[in-house]
C-alpha cells in the first residue's frame, strides 16, 4: 500500500479508512465510538496516578474558529514564567489582539500552565500536534507559554483533522465538545511506549510504537507484557487500541500511565501488526491461560533502520507555509516573524550562559 499522508499522530488517514474499509471486516465505526475516545471522555475515570498530570479546558466557539482561521496571529506577549520562548507578533495593540475574543480560554490556559509548574505538552481532544514542533526553537512539544501552545495548536494539520474531519469513514456524526488538554511536562523514553489492541475486551497484542531497535527491551519483554496487562481500563466499547508509557521504577516499582486511547478503526495504526491478522485472529479457547504476544522491533528488522527518515513526511511545509507562499508580501512577513523569533531565542541563550557563567565565577 503506498505512504498515505497521516492526518493524526497515529498516522490515520481518510484515505487509509476508504481502502481499508473496503477491504478488510471492520465493524461499523460510530460518532460515539470515535467520541469515547476523546481524553475528555475517559480521562475523567481514571484513578489517580493512572497519567501523567492532565487538566481539560472546555473551548469556545471563538477560540475554535481562531484555530481554523487563516493565518498566524498571536496574542501580545504574556510570558508564563522567565523560560517563555518569547515568541510574538509585535503589537501590543488591543485591537490586534485576536484573545479578546475569547479572553476567558486565554486566562484559563495561563492559570493552568502555573498550576501544572510553567511547561506543558498540549493536544486536542484526540490529536498532539507533533507534526508541528518545527514552529517552535526547541523543536519538541514543549510549551512554555500560552502562545506556545497557539502557535503549535495552528501550524498542525493532525489538530485541523480533529476540528474538521473527526467523524470521517463513521456511519454517523454528532457535535463534539471540543477541549484543549495541557498534561504537564515530563521526559519520556520513547523505547518504553507500547500500543495495546484490545478486542472483545481482551487485549490481543501489543506493539512497540518507537519503530528502532533497543536491545534492552528484549530481557523485559514479559515483565512489560504483566504490566500492560493488569493496566488494561475499563471502557465504555469491546474494542479498542490504547496506548500506554511503563515510566521508569520509583522505589523498585514501575507505573504504567495510560497515554491516549484510539479508535478500533483502520485510521489507527497497527504498528508491528496488521489489522487483517488483529481482526481475523482466533478467539482463544482457554482465556485464562492466553497470553498476547508483544512485539518488538528486532535487530535486523527493516523498521529499526527508519531513524534516520523524517516523521510526518506528508507536514514538511506545514499549510501557513505553503499558504504564505503564494503570496510574497504574507511569506515575507512570516519570514520576518521567525527571525525575531530566533532572535529573541539567541539572546535568551546568551542571557542564560552569562547568568550560569557569573554564578559560576
Amino acid at each position: 500500500m503506498p505512504d498515505l499522508a497521516p492526518f493524526r499522530d497515529d498516522n490515520e488517514s481518510p484515505f487509509t479508512d476508504a481502502i481499508l474499509h473496503d477491504t478488510l471486516p471492520f465493524p461499523p465505526v460510530t460518532a460515539q465510538h470515535i467520541l469515547n475516545c476523546s481524553v475528555h471522555s475517559w480521562y475523567p475515570g481514571l484513578s489517580k496516578g493512572r497519567t501523567p498530570r492532565t487538566r481539560l479546558i472546555p473551548l469556545t466557539q471563538p477560540f475554535i474558529n481562531y484555530l481554523k482561521a487563516a493565518g498566524i496571529i498571536l496574542p501580545p506577549d504574556t510570558p508564563t514564567n522567565q523560560n517563555d520562548s518569547g515568541y510574538s507578533d509585535g503589537e501590543d495593540d488591543e485591537d490586534d489582539d485576536p484573545s479578546v475574543a475569547w479572553a476567558g480560554v486565554h486566562s484559563q490556559i495561563q492559570d493552568t500552565m502555573r498550576e501544572l509548574d510553567g511547561t506543558v505538552l498540549p493536544k486536542l481532544n484526540w490529536s498532539a500536534p507533533k507534526d508541528a514542533t518545527w514552529i517552535l526553537p526547541s523543536n519538541d512539544m514543549k510549551c512554555k507559554s500560552a502562545n506556545d501552545i497557539y502557535l503549535l495548536l495552528k501550524s498542525s494539520d493532525f489538530v485541523t483533522h480533529d476540528l474538521e474531519q473527526a467523524f470521517d469513514g463513521c456511519v454517523d456524526s454528532a457535535e463534539i465538545p471540543y477541549h484543549l488538554v495541557l498534561r504537564k511536562y515530563f521526559n519520556l523514553n520513547p523505547s518504553t511506549e507500547f500500543r495495546c489492541f484490545v478486542r472483545n475486551r481482551r487485549v490481543i497484542g501489543i506493539s512497540q510504537r518507537e519503530m528502532n531497535h533497543f536491545e534492552h527491551l528484549v530481557p523485559l519483554r514479559d515483565e512489560y507484557r504483566d504490566l500492560i496487562l493488569e493496566s488494561v481500563l475499563d471502557f465504555p466499547d469491546p474494542d479498542f487500541v490504547f496506548d500506554v508509557y511503563i515510566a521508569p521504577p520509583k522505589s523498585g516499582v514501575r507505573k504504567v500511565w495510560i497515554i491516549d486511547i484510539n479508535p478500533w478503526a483502520p485510521r489507527t495504526d497497527p504498528l508491528l501488526f496488521s489489522w487483517l491478522e488483529l481482526l481475523t485472529m482466533d478467539e482463544p479457547e482457554d482465556e485464562e491461560e492466553f497470553v498476547p504476544e508483544i512485539r518488538l522491533v528486532q535487530r535486523d528488522d527493516p523498521e529499526a533502520y527508519q531513524f534516520a527518515s523524517t516523521k510526518y513526511s506528508a507536514h514538511k511545509l506545514p499549510k501557513d507555509v505553503v499558504d504564505a507562499s503564494m503570496v510574497p508580501g504574507d511569506a515575507h512577513e512570516m519570514l520576518e516573524q521567525w527571525r525575531n523569533l530566533m532572535s529573541r531565542q539567541n539572546e535568551e541563550d546568551e542571557r542564560t550562559e552569562r547568568q550560569e557563567s557569573d554564578a559560576d565565577d
